[in-house]
């Protein structure tokens, strides 16, 4: 399952947060020499509503700021919560293998230990790896194939409430797979995040202009403020990006329930 292919998903987080980075200072360093330009001109009236503009912006920036940051953190939080919720329908899909007949239950254990093989491999591919996770979902989906006719056998010929119940899981498990991979494909919409950066350049470029009308050039906090800010749209684009970056979706469920697996 793939969504419709993104501006700047393919960008290193890195690449994007230095870029706005360098955008910023070079708004704020022509706005402030604007700013200086018109500093023996401008009323005092003129300074009070750049300083109220320049406030307004900032308190955009913070709202965006706080808003973007709580969209990709419950997104972060829900890949996680599918990731549990899959391995324990996988895991009790495993434990109700038990009710089949011994002539299927090898059988689609094994199947099962590698279907769950596959779809911790193609939560580990890396978002570049397009080709790569493709195949590994298409071996799960075939793994899963296999499994679903194992199940169909059993309860054309034997029925009863155990077949019922190892069917029930089965739906269950490729109910769980649907809602991951949707949720791995959710991100924070690119026109938020785009005018997020806008925001941030513009309240660059505000402070840098009030800098310039006040005749002195910006303040050390002032740059420490933007580093602040940078780091944070960083963070917030490291966290929707699922399969890629330095905040990964943990796969330790998943990972607990093939070692369960393996030992059996």
């Amino acid at each position: 399952m793939t969504g419709p292919r993104e501006v700047l998903y393919d960008i290193p987080s890195s690449l994007i947060a230095l870029g706005l980075l360098v955008l910023m200072l070079v708004a704020m360093g022509l706005a402030w020499r604007i700013g200086r330009r018109s500093h023996r001109n401008q009323s005092e009236e003129g300074r009070s509503q750049t300083t109220a503009v320049q406030g307004s912006m900032l308190g955009l920036l913070a709202l965006l700021l706080g808003f973007t940051f709580s969209l990709g953190l419950s997104r972060h939080d829900t890949r996680s919560t599918a990731v549990v919720d899959e391995a324990n329908a996988i895991g009790t899909a495993w434990l109700r293998t038990d009710f089949l007949p011994e002539e299927l239950r090898a059988e689609a254990k094994a199947d099962l230990r590698r279907y769950t093989r596959l779809r911790l491999e193609a939560a580990e591919v890396s978002a570049d790896q397009h080709q790569r996770r493709a195949r590994l979902v298409a071996n799960a989906e075939a793994a899963f194939a296999d499994l679903w006719e194992q199940a169909s056998r059993h309860a054309a010929t034997a029925g009863g409430p155990a077949a019922v119940s190892y069917a029930a899981a089965l739906n269950d498990m490729i109910d769980a797979l649907g809602a991951r991979d949707a949720a791995i494909e959710r991100h924070v919409p690119e026109i938020v995040l785009f005018m997020l950066f806008g925001t941030f350049i513009l309240s660059g470029a505000m402070l840098g202009f009030s800098s310039g009308l006040a005749g002195t050039a910006p303040a050390t906090p002032v740059y420490l403020m933007l580093a602040l800010i940078v780091l944070l749209v960083f963070m917030i684009i490291d966290l929707d990006r699922p399969r890629r970056g330095l905040i990964e979706v943990d796969q330790r469920p998943l990972a607990a329930v093939l070692a369960g697996m393996q030992q059996k």
